[in-house]
């Protein structure tokens, strides 16, 4: 008798989409490369599927320096022209342009907070928060917490960072845990767990983090 796994429907069938489900999204991701290569496919999903993204995902590290942050915040013209001219990506020029920004960005924030990691789980306090969907129609495409991300983002200087972006970037990172409760992945994802913070006081807190 072969054994079902029940995974969260949206992976479907498609093998990559499923390894990335069952093996990426939503464990814990604490490097700052992987960090910022997430915020750039998410930034590029925009308008898209992801699963096209996924099937660019080697473009990208590719075309990207392997996300290497100091090596993209120097990327001039030329390498603008040859990326708008990589078909192992998605050609868009505002995507393209808003790639470089951040990584430009990123770099601040490293300087500010000693990690663009740091700088990110401290929105969730440094621990996912854990949800508890039984269906695909509860899970939000924004929340609080994911305006406010945007909006500091925003702040920061970042771009193509708005909260259904934000809040999937946090989905996939995981920030959040919103693997549905039948998922086979959802007991692991549970190991650690809290209830969202309170927006104002956490912003707060990080903003004094930044002038220590």
């Amino acid at each position: 008798m072969v054994e079902t796994i029940c995974r969260c429907p949206w992976c479907g069938t498609d093998p990559l989409y499923m390894a990335y489900h069952d093996h990426q999204w939503g464990v814990p991701l604490h490097d700052d490369t992987r960090l910022f290569e997430m915020l750039t496919l998410e930034g590029a999903q925009a308008g898209l599927s992801w699963l096209t993204i996924l099937r660019k995902r080697d473009g990208y590290r590719r075309a990207f320096a392997e996300f290497d942050i100091q090596k993209v915040a120097a990327f001039d013209d030329d390498d603008t022209v040859r990326l708008l001219a990589d078909s192992g990506i998605v050609r868009n020029r505002l995507k393209i342009a808003s790639a470089i920004t951040n990584s430009r960005a990123v770099l601040d924030i490293q300087k500010q907070y000693g990690s663009l990691d740091n700088y990110l789980w401290s929105f969730v306090d440094g621990v996912p928060i854990q949800n508890q969907w039984q269906t695909m129609a509860e899970i939000p495409a924004r929340t609080q917490l994911s305006d406010t991300m945007s909006k500091e983002l925003k702040r920061h200087g970042f771009r193509f960072v708005g909260s259904t972006i934000c809040y999937a970037f946090m989905q996939a990172t995981g920030m959040v845990n919103d693997h549905l409760t039948g998922c086979f992945c959802y007991n692991e994802a549970t190991l650690t767990t809290k209830t969202a913070p309170n927006d104002s006081q956490h912003m707060l807190q990080l903003r004094n983090f930044a002038k220590d």
